[in-house]
């Protein structure tokens, strides 16, 4: 959205008398709010939100009706999303044919549109606040994902947006300021999870000028969307968040630095940085203030370790992305050798309301040591897979099972993962652990940035080691030898045994070579790169045995050790697994169990999949 119908903003009255301007505009009475975070736009959310629009307009409804297209609401697994507001109706499954229905019927006539709610038949939900997803969630860094259009700055500025910096720049210091972080408790929510005020100190203390602050945008992880989609939804807030910690610790300039995957993102953001810029809160003398201060994006290209803050700073730097030995810490000398503080999206946009409601409300959330809340992706092989947010000390339990609904076809639940590629893999046993820095960190595992893989049954543990330790090992930028050669002995030695060649002194192999790679490497990749070899073989040492003496994958993933049989006595005959293999292994007469030909058979897993009755065994 333009801001030429706005002045430019030149003192802190001027903004708050802008504020309270749009808060007492006249507004639609009604809000369609249609998800176009990047999950709902791959299901054609973009087709939706205009066909609200053309439809609006048809009806002559466009003065009753405001369609805001929303950044990601989070229940990513039901999309395309579309919530009615004031009264937060929530429609899922939502198609472009189904807009003009729920115009005339819920917004003009006030009756739902019941195949569209969520929920069985008997147990429909009506309204986004009563669904189990949203229930135990407590929205801080997405608190207007869903409520706002995150290229309109008028829509942030309405929700109090730049408020808090107005503040700050009006009533505290620059210690105070880190005083206030320092006393919230907020912890970076990066991976690393440094105390967040110590770091914006070191930073404020160190000599000279310029000094520079980052945003880390680079999300690496396999199945991690947590910064995706704030800065798809509310870029707003980790501008705010930055232009603060700028005054805090004296910086001039800052960098978003962004996967170019992510190219809503960058786009979102780009225009964010306009749109401030237009208006005055980027630039020389904000607010008619002391501070001056402007951000460039800068798109990474990719790399797992520019995740690690030496690696990005070298990146940003026109080098090769690889880490440095420290300290010095980049709050000491970092970006081209000058004090630069570097925090993740989330921490930036939890900034502006800790300002906004005290350290002391911030601090009363969550645990003694680990503050406020954790934004995770859920996947994996679990029903409600989205994006969720949720006071820290909340159980593994808690967040699967009453979040995310349990697994798929109830099958039974084996191990999560937290953390990305380098966390560990906790089993049943440890669903009632608390979820905190410290607490994952005794079960074997880290926060990291928030990924969270749920994992059934069907998983093979020993192949979950290998995939992660091919990812880590082809990520890894090599600089230091522990890391780039022990990886790729710990991958050999996995892939064999996934294969029928592992021997016994294999484990002892991996557990030498995991403490080597741990103890050597110059930074957190390496460091903690053992951890899913490590965790998997604490709570699942049996598959490796069985893997290696029985030659035997339960699972049914590695193919080498791997035959499938069709039980008869559970077989129904329904011919749904002729119809999935690929190669014709199986065969069948009416009303009569299938056979399979393990001369034919691929093990492609296509039947063991698709059987509704589990009449598919592994030997």
């Amino acid at each position: 959205m333009s801001t030429a119908t706005l002045e430019r903003i030149e003192s802190i009255q001027a903004l708050e008398n802008l504020v309270e301007s749009l808060r007492s505009r006249p507004r639609a009475g009604t809000v369609v709010s249609v998800c176009l975070g990047t999950g709902c736009t791959a299901g054609g959310a973009i087709e939706v939100y205009e066909a609200f629009k053309n439809a609006a307009e048809q009806l002559g409804m466009t003065d009753q009706v405001e369609i805001k297209g929303t950044g990601c609401h989070g229940f990513c697994e039901h999309g395309p999303l579309v919530v009615v507001l004031p009264e937060g109706i929530f429609y899922n499954g939502v198609t472009a044919e189904d807009a003009p229905e729920i115009l005339e019927k819920t917004v003009k006539s006030g009756k739902l549109v019941e195949r569209l709610l969520y929920g069985r038949k008997k147990e429909k939900i009506v309204h986004e606040h009563d669904l189990p997803f949203y229930k135990k969630q407590q929205r801080l860094a997405l608190r207007l994902n869903g409520r706002i259009d995150p290229r309109s700055i008028e829509d942030y500025l309405r929700e109090g947006g730049y408020l808090s910096l107005a503040k700050v720049l009006h009533e505290y210091t620059p210690e105070r300021v880190i005083g206030e972080i320092t006393r919230s408790g907020l912890r970076g929510r990066g991976g690393g999870g440094f105390p967040t005020g110590r770091k914006w100190h070191i930073c404020r203390q160190e000599p000279g000028t310029p000094k520079y602050i980052i945003c880390n945008g680079d999300e690496g992880d396999p199945g991690a969307f947590m910064d995706r989609s704030i800065m798809e939804a509310n870029p707003h807030a980790v501008l705010e968040g930055m232009i603060i910690g700028a005054y805090a610790i004296g910086a001039q300039h800052g960098f978003m630095y962004v996967r170019a995957e992510y190219p809503l993102a960058v786009r979102t953001f780009q225009t964010a940085i306009s749109q401030a810029r237009d208006l005055g809160l980027l630039g020389e003398h904000i607010l008619g203030s002391g501070l001056s201060f402007d951000i460039t994006i800068e798109r990474g290209a990719g790399a797992f370790v520019c995740g690690e803050e030496t690696a990005l700073i070298a990146s940003i730097e026109g080098q090769r992305g690889s880490p440095r030995q420290k300290p010095p810490y980049p709050a000491q000398k970092g970006l081209w050798g000058r004090p630069t503080n570097i925090n993740n999206v989330e921490t930036w946009a939890t900034v502006p309301l800790i300002i906004e409601k005290g350290p002391e409300w911030f601090s009363a959330i969550g645990t003694e040591t680990s503050k406020g809340t954790k934004v995770f992706s859920l996947v994996g092989k679990v029903k409600n897979t989205g994006l969720v947010e949720v006071p820290m000390g909340m159980t593994l339990r808690e967040v699967i099972f009453d979040i995310g609904g349990g697994l798929p076809k109830n099958r039974e639940f084996k191990a999560v993962q937290t953390g990305g590629p380098s966390g560990g893999c906790l089993p049943a046993e440890l669903l009632d652990l608390k979820v905190d820095f410290e607490a994952l960190a005794r079960a074997g595992s880290i926060m990291g940035s928030g990924g969270m893989i749920v994992m059934d049954d069907r998983t093979c543990m020993v192949d979950v080691a290998r995939y992660f330790m091919s990812f880590l090992a082809d990520e890894s930028c090599g600089k230091c030898t522990p890391c780039r050669e022990g990886l790729k002995q710990m991958l050999s030695i996995l892939e064999r045994i996934c294969e029928g060649q592992g021997q016994e002194r294999d484990l002892e192999k991996l557990q030498e070579l995991c403490a080597a790679v741990r103890g050597g490497s110059l930074c957190g990749l390496g460091g903690t790169a053992p951890n899913p070899v490590l965790s998997t073989l604490k709570h699942f040492r049996h598959e490796y045995e069985e893997h290696i003496r029985d030659k035997r994958c339960r699972a049914g993933i590695c193919k080498s050790l791997t035959s499938f049989r069709i039980d008869e006595d559970k077989c129904i005959a329904c011919g749904r697994c002729m119809k999935a293999c690929p190669v014709e292994a199986i065969s069948g007469k009416d009303k009569q169990p299938e056979a399979i030909d393990q001369d034919k058979c691929i093990r492609c897993r296509a039947c063991f999949d698709d059987c509704p009755v589990d009449a598919i065994c592994v030997k």
